[in-house]
Parts: structure tokens; C-alpha cells; sequence
């Protein structure tokens, strides 16, 4: 682009220089911009993907992130979370597609089951919620979820568990794992980390314990991310859908080896890492916005 400028503003007569510089500067610019919205849309794929189904919160290291990269909270940028939401979703239902058959009815009730609290709350709480969307509330509460999957993991006893694989889960514990999850509406808490904190309080072990908080993000994301898309349809026009795209595909491919790997690492190793993660992280956020 820049050779293609250079050899018109050189070709071009003394007269017509000025308006040719001009006219290709602003191509130029243009196509600045347009990388940047590239370069952001993988950075927050990467973001969502990788934290969705982490117990480090999604929502607080997007709100982070944002803030680093310059974002405001604009509808534009809403829209486009909401699209790599529905990336992570996807993510789900491709990973367990193999639970997606009637013969696995029970467990789908048991999930409606523990989706019922965080929507009652939820919604009735809606805009109290929306309030508390900010930095400082963020790190606050990594370093709290921190704390508590330190202490969780200390009194923790794995050979006690008494739900190895999530079809052996009781409503019962369904219910109780869908109250937990009722702390995922602060900002920072993480929807994975409350409901996995919640699971192996009742007695899941840690591998049962995610995968039942990846399953139970299903009805919980389309919630949400359905509500977001009726909002904000209107924003989705042909100037962001190369953005839009690119973040899409950035987020699912992340989420999907994130819940893989993640799988397989809670078979050697426990939550302290995570714990230990989350402390550090809100302190390093404290020490920037306060």
C-alpha cells in the first residue's frame, strides 16, 4: 500500500500531489485501524477461550484486557463479546456431543436444575449487577475465590468423593452446585470456580466436578449471550464482520483444547495452582486501580 502511494503522489501532477498524499494516508490509516480491530478480536478470542472454563474468571479478565487494549464499553464491543460467548458455547457442544442424545435426559435435568438460581437471581438482580462491572471489584474478588480454593483444596479429600463421573450426580447435589454458582454474578468470583467450589463440597470429585461446571455453562451462556443478542442485533453491521469472525474462530479453537488439557491436567494435579494464580493476579490489579 505504501509503494502503490508513493508512485501516485510521484506520478501525480504538482497541483493534484497534495490530494493524492492525502487520499492514499487515509487509505493507509484505514487499513491501520482495520488490523488493529483484527489484532484486538484474536486477543480477546484468545482471552474468553482460554478463561471461559478456568475457575479465573472470564468476565474479569475480559473487563482487564479491555481496559489495557483501550476499549470502551461501547455496544459495538458488547456485540462482539457476546458473539465470542456463543464461540465458547459451541466449544461445549462439540466436546460432549455425545451427551447431546435422550438416553442422557437425566443429567440435562439435573443441569436445568442448577441453571434455575443464577436466573431467578440473575434476572431479578439485573441491573445491581450491571453496577458492579469495574476493576477494582474484579481484583478484590480474585484474591477472595483464590483464598477459597485454598482452603477448599486443604480440607479436600479426593478418595472421599462420591461422584466420579457427572450421570452419577444427584439432584439433590444439583441444586446445591446451582446455589454456589449464585456468587458468579459478582464480577471476578468466576462462574467455573463457584460452581466447581460448589461441586466438590458436595462430593464431586475434580474431573467430575469440570466437567459438570462446563456442561451447566451451556444453558447460563445462552441466557445471557441470547439476552445481549436481542439487545444489541442492530450492531452487527459489514464493518465488523471480519472482527467478528476472526474472534469467533480464535475463541472456539482456544476453548476447545482449553477443556481437553484442562481435563487432563485435574487428573495429576489439584486447583492450588488456580488459587495461588488468582491471589497474585488481583494483587497485581489492586496495586494498578487503586
Amino acid at each position: 500500500m505504501v509503494n502503490i502511494c508513493l508512485t501516485t503522489i510521484i506520478d501525480s501532477t504538482v497541483n493534484d500531489r497534495q490530494n493524492s498524499a492525502i487520499i492514499c494516508f487515509t487509505h493507509i490509516l484505514i487499513g491501520t485501524l482495520h488490523f488493529m480491530d483484527i489484532l484486538q478480536a484474536i486477543i480477546l478470542g484468545i482471552v474468553e477461550g482460554f478463561t471461559e472454563f478456568l475457575p479465573i474468571s472470564s468476565t474479569g479478565h475480559m473487563i482487564v484486557v479491555a481496559d489495557w487494549l483501550g476499549l470502551e464499553q461501547t455496544k459495538a464491543n458488547t456485540a462482539f463479546e457476546v458473539i465470542i460467548q456463543l464461540a465458547a458455547i459451541l466449544a461445549v457442544v462439540a466436546n460432549y456431543k455425545e451427551k447431546f442424545t435422550f438416553a442422557h435426559i437425566e443429567l440435562w435435568k439435573k443441569v436445568v436444575i442448577a441453571f434455575l438460581p443464577i436466573a431467578a437471581i440473575g434476572f431479578l438482580f439485573r441491573h445491581q449487577i450491571k453496577a458492579l462491572f469495574s476493576p477494582d471489584i474484579v481484583a478484590v474478588m480474585f484474591i477472595v475465590g483464590g483464598i477459597v480454593f485454598l482452603i477448599v483444596e486443604y480440607f479436600y479429600q479426593a478418595e472421599k468423593a462420591t461422584v466420579n463421573d457427572v450421570e452419577q450426580l444427584t439432584y439433590k447435589q444439583a441444586a446445591w452446585i446451582g446455589f454456589a454458582q449464585i456468587f458468579a454474578l459478582i464480577p471476578g468470583t468466576s462462574r467455573a470456580g463457584s460452581t466447581i467450589i460448589g461441586a466438590m463440597l458436595v462430593g464431586l470429585s475434580r474431573k467430575a466436578s469440570a466437567e459438570f461446571s462446563f456442561l451447566l455453562a451451556l444453558p447460563v451462556m445462552c441466557a445471557a449471550s441470547g439476552l445481549d443478542l436481542l439487545k444489541h442485533y442492530q450492531e452487527f453491521t459489514d464493518a465488523n464482520l471480519s472482527a467478528l469472525l476472526i474472534g469467533f474462530i480464535t475463541a472456539f479453537i482456544i476453548a476447545f483444547f482449553t477443556m481437553k488439557l484442562f481435563v487432563r491436567f485435574l487428573a495429576n494435579f489439584t486447583f492450588v495452582g488456580f488459587g495461588l494464580y488468582r491471589i497474585a493476579f488481583g494483587a497485581v490489579l489492586l496495586v494498578i486501580y487503586l
